[in-house]
């Protein structure tokens, strides 16, 4: 089983029962490129019918410049997502392109690259 993300594929290496970790084209036993998919199942109760939890976590090791005191580290992306249960696909498609949008926004990558959050 096989993710392609961006063009690149990323193939299944750990498979658990609410997990499965895929290994991208530039991981190897020193340098990280992998990408973790998570669900945690609703858990309802007598008033409310629960959240459903999922998460996408991207590490990569990246070569860093000659500022920084080692010459690799990881970098993390990391989304969470909780949706209620019986929420419309349109809600959640909705939901998911917005947040789509503004991770590929200059605003996102000025906040990430700048660490600025007031505009």
């Amino acid at each position: 089983m096989s993710l392609t993300v961006n063009a690149k594929t990323f193939g299944a290496d750990r498979i658990g029962p609410d997990s499965v970790t895929y290994f991208g084209p530039a991981h190897t036993m020193s340098s990280k490129d992998d990408i973790l998919l998570a669900r945690v199942l609703p858990k309802p109760t007598t008033l409310f019918s629960g959240v459903a939890r999922t998460t996408a976590k991207l590490t990569r090791t990246l070569t860093l410049d000659g500022t920084a005191l080692t010459p690799t580290a990881p970098a993390i992306v990391e989304i969470s997502v909780s949706v209620p249960v019986g929420s419309v696909a349109a809600d959640i498609d909705s939901l998911l392109n917005d947040m789509g949008s503004y991770l590929s926004s200059a605003t996102a990558k000025l906040v990430v690259k700048n660490q600025a959050i007031n505009y």
